[in-house]
């Protein structure tokens, strides 16, 4: 079977909440990631439960019919900060950038490990329960690299960055064998860098991504 996986579009800085919903550029890109993903021969739709997620998968939902299955197991690290700030609306002395890189394992208050165990587990489950098909999965930049290095054994996966509603497609078989296909296709939101800047697409360092 194929997964489909798939960053979220770009959401809102939210002062009291590490689930806000996206923003008008992000509505773009999850429409156009719907665009580019309805010719695909895709079965099934999942989520994580994080609204920009949901958000993300809902224009692909309404071109296929399918109903979107949430999962807990694909939310983001760092939620538990009860905040979110995109890093492109950072600034180099910014209090909350500054904290995360001097202290970036802070987003896993229960240990690397275990967050990558999580990951690793909802999309064995996810393959366990949709053979033959092509799954498209919608999550989050440190779900996407952690499971990246789970398959690679990367030497730094807070270094793997992918860009909104960038797709990173894997093949399973039967016998336990996962083939990275490709990583960060971005072709579908290219040309809104020339309408927005390069905050359309640029890939965010963010952890809680």
């Amino acid at each position: 079977m194929d997964l489909i996986i798939v960053r979220h579009a770009r959401p809102v800085a939210s002062q009291d909440s590490a689930d806000p919903p996206l923003s008008d550029l992000g509505l773009q890109q999850a429409t156009l990631v719907g665009e580019r993903l309805r010719v695909e021969p895709i079965t099934h739709i999942v989520a994580s439960t994080m609204q920009r997620a949901i958000q993300t998968a809902e224009p692909l939902a309404g071109h296929l019919g399918h109903a979107i299955e949430t999962r807990d197991d694909l939310r983001e690290a760092g939620e538990h900060h009860g905040t979110y700030k995109p890093t492109e609306e950072m600034l180099p002395d910014d209090p909350e950038a500054l904290a995360w890189v001097n202290d970036p394992m802070s987003m896993f208050p229960d240990g690397y490990d275990k967050f990558q165990e999580r990951v690793v587990g909802g999309f064995d489950d996810i393959v366990a329960n949709n053979r033959g098909g092509t799954v498209a999965v919608f999550c989050h930049g440190m779900v996407m690299a952690s499971y990246l290095d789970a398959l690679w054994d990367l030497s730094s996966p807070l270094d793997m960055l992918i860009d909104y509603t960038g797709l990173f497609r894997v093949r399973a078989s039967s016998t336990g064998r996962r083939s990275v296909r490709s990583i960060n296709e971005t072709g579908h939101v290219a040309h809104l860098l020339s309408a927005f800047g390069s905050e359309a697409a640029s890939p965010s360092s963010n952890p809680r991504s």
